[in-house]
């Protein structure tokens, strides 16, 4: 211990001296002004459905005619063109309001640097679970395979390299992301009985899930939602918030909370106050469970459902781009904004514009499709606005579920460093995942730790995600993207206090509707189950479809839009 105290004094003695170096360079730094600008989205295109555009749409255009649609190019929907292909439909064409598809998977790069725009990892699909869809993919294109003894196997360049994750934490970086607990204390029992309780509901569906008894059927958590056991005690946790659950289990230790606010706000954009009980327990039940620190048990049981995280410097836009590939260029229109949606009696007829046509006659900017089939894979709230169905009951479905259905907004930003950063105080090395207990920020992710072949000390990529509540939403509209930067540079200078001074340029990407919000009464709703399995002309395919995004949700509901 004493040791121990010499080692933290000389860490602190040594952090108080780069903070007062740093505080005078600052003082000098604060005349340079750093580069920052927003990057990814173009809103105003989205915002054109808000206006009255319809008066200067055509008549009589020759409409292009396809084997199918796809309406939207992120995950869901280039899934679901892959699986039109796949069943013999050659013609399959898809369009993308951006300029690129990926939706929120898309990849960037910062002076040549690459880094991801929203999403930055996938965890490895369990073998033969749920998720079968991502598996084969996955097989696929070579990032998992079965070794000569029948083992599945994951590629290890594409994984998360050591170390992983850390968390800031009364003054310390330490390793992995839930606060530590001394033995005996009350915050050890609180982990051991969250622990205990997210078992038991994992147990509460069939013997895949450690269901007792006899028991058959699916388990009561898995990827995707919609095919795990719905029981009663499942379908209890969706009637409250996560917040009011935790409070009746007695669970109230502040570390314990702000962790899992965290973790609601990391994979769902809202905190603890805001999400069902559903989807916090969902959150560790579906895929790994919740590990006490330091306890064989509980951690033998999560390394036993977790085979770790795939993970490039440009995010999931590694993914989204082979998608994209496999697909061809001449399939995939961008820039174009889907106007009109109308399902007929022999196929789906769709009005779309053609944002960067640049034409001084702007009627020559529209243009008119037809096609037996039509996958909408778009935000519920846009698809409301600009499909009509044939079917009254789809159209109420339609209506219904884009009004009970609330986003999160976003700020993604990505910060280009001349070099690495000091870190302050002492404990863990520089990870993957960097986040600070109980700041507003999500923490940052070293875009560069992946590179392979990375220079020492040379210049990278920081990822830092915000997830900001919905009263923010029309700030991120502001054409100035300094307030913003500044935020995120204000949120991780006191950890990183050399962080302004390395800074070379910084590209913000804003998303006004990022993802859905499980809050409660989301599982299971009527409305977007009819719209999950319609499977006329005009089907659906969006995570959206599942009350909250992650990948496997939306590669999931395109494969099954797209299935015969």
């Amino acid at each position: 211990m004493k040791r121990r105290r010499l080692i933290a004094a000389a860490g602190v003695a040594a952090a108080a001296t780069l903070a007062a170096g740093c505080r005078r360079g600052a003082q000098a730094d604060d005349a340079r002004t750093i580069e920052m600008r927003w990057v990814g989205v173009a809103h105003e295109r989205g915002h054109r459905l808000r206006e009255a555009i319809s008066t200067t749409s055509p008549i009589g255009l020759s409409p292009r005619r396809a084997g199918a649609l796809v309406l939207g190019g992120g995950v869901a929907g280039l899934a679901a063109a892959r699986a039109l292909a796949k069943r013999g439909i050659d013609d399959v064409h898809v369009l993308e309001l951006e300029d690129t598809a990926g939706g929120n998977a898309r990849a960037h790069a910062v002076k040549g640097l690459p880094c991801p725009l929203g999403a930055h990892y996938l965890p490895v699909p369990l073998p033969g679970g749920p998720a079968r869809e991502v598996s084969e993919w996955l097989h696929e294109i070579g990032l998992m395979t079965i070794d000569a003894a029948g083992r599945v196997r994951a590629d290890e360049r594409h994984l998360a390299h050591s170390p992983q994750e850390r968390l800031f934490f009364e003054g310390e970086w330490i390793e992995g992301l839930l606060p530590p607990a001394p033995p005996g204390s009350r915050r050890l029992a609180q982990y051991r009985r969250f622990a205990a309780r997210v078992a038991a509901l994992q147990g509460s569906g069939g013997p895949a899930a450690g269901g007792r008894g006899g028991r058959s059927g699916p388990p009561a958590f898995t990827l995707p939602a919609h095919r795990a056991a719905w029981t009663p005690a499942v379908a209890a946790l969706d009637t409250s918030t996560f917040a009011a659950w935790l409070a009746r289990e007695g669970l109230d230790d502040a570390a314990l909370l702000t962790y899992l606010d965290y973790c609601c706000r990391d994979d769902y954009g809202a905190g603890l106050a805001d999400v069902s009980a559903w989807a916090g327990v969902h959150y560790f039940a579906s895929r790994h469970g919740f590990g006490v620190p330091g306890e064989a048990d509980t951690n033998e049981a999560r390394e036993a459902h977790s085979g770790g995280v795939f993970t490039w410097p440009e995010g999931n836009g590694w993914l989204t781009r082979r998608l994209a590939a496999d697909l061809g260029a001449d399939r995939i229109h961008t820039g174009r904004i889907v106007h009109a949606v109308r399902e007929g009696r022999h196929g789906v007829s769709v009005l779309a514009v053609d944002a960067r046509a640049g034409a001084q006659d702007a009627r020559q900017a529209w243009e008119a499709w037809e096609a037996p089939l039509a996958v909408v894979a778009l935000p519920l709230f846009v698809a409301a606005r600009v499909v009509q169905p044939a079917s009254s009951s789809l159209q109420m479905a339609l209506a219904e579920a884009a009004r009970r259905v609330t986003y999160a907004p976003w700020l993604v930003v990505n910060l280009r460093l001349d070099s690495p950063l000091l870190d302050r105080g002492i404990g863990a090395p520089p990870a993957w995942d960097n986040v600070v207990h109980g700041s507003r920020g999500l923490g940052y992710v070293d875009a560069s730790h992946q590179r392979l072949m990375q220079p020492q000390g040379g210049p990278l990529v920081l990822t830092a995600y915000h997830a900001l509540p919905m009263i923010e939403r029309a700030a991120l509209l502001e054409p100035d993207p300094r307030p913003w930067g500044e935020r995120v540079l204000a949120d991780l200078t006191p950890v990183h206090p050399d962080l302004r001074q390395r800074v070379q340029r910084i590209d913000l990407v804003r998303y006004g509707h990022a993802m859905a919000v499980p809050r409660p009464g989301l599982q299971r709703l009527a409305a977007l189950t009819a719209l999950r399995t319609a499977r006329g002309r005009l089907r659906f395919a969006h995570s959206d479809l599942a009350g909250y995004s992650v990948f496997e949700e939306a590669f999931i509901a395109g494969c099954e839009a797209g299935a015969a």
